[in-house]
This record gives structure tokens, C-alpha cells and sequence, in this order.
């Protein structure tokens, strides 16, 4: 739950956020209180799934529905995963180049893929996390920076709670691209293979083979709720500081765009101001955030992707086996890892990719929140743990939502 959170705010959800609260100021608050309850339903029915039969999405769709759904679903999850692992990888070398500019980004880059696979090969997943999620405490820089530039709260909380809407192109592409960062593909098929591998973990499923109806309760079900609602309460909040801190201090101050890493990293200068080299002390708190965070979500995106098509191919998979137990698991990591390095070499912007990533995956998002409504409420599938109507309220909100948005920002791309 909180490793999944604090993964929801990667790279390509700072950059969102940040360009969000720098062109909009306070305006675009009113949809995180609209996101929270839908993400905590649909990150809940997806660990539900996996608690319940012990399987990932992937399987479960294998052995459910037709060939043709399974390769769509696990095509839209890998396109998305790969756009954005690619687009991750250039953050994280762009904001190393605030600190070492004389240093390539393309090699900085590469520096990094082999980092993540390395990492995730030869070190348990589990211990991995534990180190990164210490330099995801940068992200609290953002509600302290907001507190400490000081804030009109009222118009804050009044802009949170009721909606101002001025609709136009770029805004319509904002919104879908945080409600894309936000809702990911790549959350629901980790999240449900994640609730698997702890129950290997707790012995529910046996380890040797990975697979069986796991021993379940409602309690367990309970303890899955709770981790959910630590994890999606950090990803939400965190964001909402983000977009808050740079409507007060680049926003208020007429950077109303954010071209590159550096403009970004000075929404965190306020935080700092009064230091010697206050600039450069801003660069290294957001550099160290974003390869922190960027560290932690690469092997996020390249592990979903790598549960979807093992799952998809019949092969080992899981983090609690070692390289010599799941050659393909791994492997599929490493192609995963290295299809995402590609992206760089042509050359994108940084901060736009990592925009367009995420708007790329609300559009992914929007067939594969159906699938889990559908895999939720099946009997033959769930049992009487099938979801609860809030959940499905939730999940099918979310459908909507993001399905509205789509096919809006389709309509406002043929507009003059």
C-alpha cells in the first residue's frame, strides 16, 4: 500500500502536478477530493482480486475470458508502462544534470536502467523498497514549503471543495493527464500481484509453486483495506501539496509553465530560502526526490508489465523467486527496462513526455477499469467476497470519469 502510493507519485505525477498548480494556480483542487474515494475503490477491488484467488490480472484473465481480451489487456498495460518508464528515466537524468551538466542525459540515463535492473535482480524487492522509500520523505518537502510560503487557505480549501471550471484545450489535457497519473494502469495489476506475493509471504499460498486458493478471512481482507487507504491517503495528499506549493511559488510569481527540470526544482526554493545557495540546495532536494521516487517507480512499471505477460505466457513469476527460478520474469524486467531506455534516445523533452505519459495512461485506463468492475463482481471468480457496492460505485465512477475525459480531450484536439 504505501510502497504502491508513494509510486503513484512518480516522476510523471510530479511533473503534472507541478505544471497543473503552475498554469492553474489553486484551480484545479476540486478534482483530488473527486479522485481520492474512486482510486482507494479501484486500488481495493484490484488487492480484493488478488487476496481472493491468489492470482495476478493477468492470470485470472487467462483462465476466464477470451484470448483476445487477455493480449489487449496486457498490450495496453506494457504500451503504457513502457512510455512511461521511458519517460521516468529521462526525469531522473534531467534533474542529475541540474547538479552535473557537463554529464550526458542519454548516459545518464542508461546509468539508471542498469541501477533499477540490477537492484531488482540481485536484491529482494522487499529491501529495495524499504532504502527508497526513505528518499520519498523529499516529497514532504512540498507540504512544508506550502506552509511556510504561507498559504490564503480559505480561497485553498474553497477551491478544493467547489469546482471553478473554465474549460479549454490545455486544461482538458491537465486534467486527463492527472487523472491518468493518478488511476494507472500499471497500479492495478501490480497492486493485485503484490497482495499475492504477501501472501506467500504469510503462507496463505504455498511458496513452492506459487499457486492454490489462498487461506483467507475477513480480517485479512480488513488488514488489505487499511494498507490500501495508508498508501492511497500518501499519494493523494502528497499531490495535493505539490500542486498547492507551485501555485504559491511559481504560479504566484509568473512562471505559469514549466519548461524544464530547473523550473520545477524552484517551487522548493522558498523551503530553503535564507541558505547559502538556496538555488542549488533546491536543485538537490528535487533531484534527490525525483531518483529517489524515480527509483522506486521503474521497477514498479517494469515489475507490472512482467507479472501481465508472464502471467499472459504461463511462466514463474514473482519477486519472491530467485533469477534461476524465473529466468522469464526477469527477463521480461530487463526488456521492459531496456524498451523504456529507447525512448530516450529519441530525443523527447523531459517534462512533456512525462505529461503525455501520463495522459497516454488515463486513455489505457479507461477498458481496464471496466475489466476489474467485471472480474470483481464475478461469482465464479470472487465467492462471497465479491466487491461491495461501494467499491463498485467507485470503480465504475472512475470508468466514467476517465472515459468522459478521453473522449473529450479527442473532441478538443480537432478544435481550433
Amino acid at each position: 500500500g504505501v510502497v504502491t502510493g508513494a509510486a503513484d507519485d512518480d516522476p510523471s505525477g510530479i511533473a503534472t502536478y507541478s505544471q497543473a498548480g503552475a498554469i492553474y494556480g489553486y484551480g484545479l483542487l476540486w478534482l483530488f477530493p473527486i479522485m481520492f474515494p474512486l482510486l482507494l475503490a479501484v486500488q481495493e477491488s484490484c488487492a480484493r482480486i488478488g487476496a481472493v484467488t491468489g492470482d495476478g490480472l493477468a492470470a485470472i484473465l487467462k483462465k476466464h475470458y477470451s484470448r483476445k481480451v487477455l493480449y489487449a489487456a496486457v498490450t495496453l498495460v506494457v504500451v503504457a508502462n513502457t512510455v512511461n518508464i521511458g519517460a521516468d528515466l529521462a526525469a531522473m537524468a534531467a534533474t542529475t544534470q541540474l547538479l552535473l551538466p557537463e554529464l550526458p542525459s542519454v548516459g545518464l540515463a542508461i546509468f539508471f536502467a542498469v541501477v533499477c535492473v540490477v537492484m531488482q535482480v540481485f536484491v529482494p524487492y522487499k529491501t529495495y523498497a524499504k532504502v527508497l522509500k526513505w528518499l520519498a520523505i523529499a516529497l514532504f518537502a512540498y507540504p512544508i514549503t506550502a506552509f511556510l510560503v504561507g498559504q490564503p487557505w480559505g480561497e485553498v480549501l474553497a477551491r478544493t471543495f467547489v469546482p471553478n471550471i473554465t474549460f479549454n484545450k490545455e486544461m482538458v489535457y491537465i486534467i486527463v493527464g492527472i487523472l491518468g497519473t493518478t488511476i494507472s494502469p500499471y497500479l492495478f495489476f501490480w497492486n493485485t500481484s503484490e497482495v499475492v506475493e504477501d501472501e506467500v509471504e504469510e503462507r496463505r499460498i504455498k511458496a513452492s509453486s506459487g499457486t492454490g486458493v489462498p487461506r483467507i478471512s475477513k480480517s485479512f481482507i480488513r488488514k488489505i483495506r487499511l494498507d490500501n487507504l495508508a498508501g492511497m491517503t500518501l499519494a493523494s495528499v502528497s499531490a495535493w501539496f505539490i500542486v498547492i506549493a507551485c501555485a504559491s511559488t511559481l504560479n504566484a510569481h509568473g512562471i505559469t509553465q514549466i519548461e524544464n527540470a530547473q523550473d520545477a526544482a524552484a517551487a522548493l526554493e522558498p523551503l530553503v530560502q535564507g541558505f547559502p545557495h538556496a538555488g542549488l540546495i533546491a536543485k538537490l532536494l528535487f533531484s534527490v526526490g525525483i531518483i529517489g521516487i524515480g527509483l522506486l517507480a521503474v521497477p514498479v512499471l517494469a515489475g507490472s508489465s512482467s507479472y501481465a505477460v508472464s502471467e499472459a505466457l504461463g511462466l514463474k513469476e514473482g519477486f519472491y523467486r530467485t533469477f534461476n527460478k524465473a529466468h522469464g520474469f526477469y527477463g521480461i524486467i530487463i526488456l521492459a527496462t531496456l524498451a523504456g531506455l529507447g525512448i530516450n534516445f529519441l530525443h523527447i523533452d523531459p517534462i512533456q513526455a512525462l505529461i503525455f505519459t501520463a495522459v497516454f495512461n488515463a486513455v489505457a485506463s479507461v477498458p481496464l477499469l471496466f475489466m476489474i468492475y467485471r472480474v470483481g463482481n464475478n461469482p465464479d471468480i470472487m465467492g462471497i467476497y465479491k466487491n461491495s457496492r461501494w467499491s463498485n460505485a467507485g470503480v465504475l465512477a472512475a470508468f466514467a470519469l476517465m472515459g468522459i475525459a478521453t473522449i473529450v480531450l479527442g473532441w478538443s484536439v480537432f478544435q481550433p
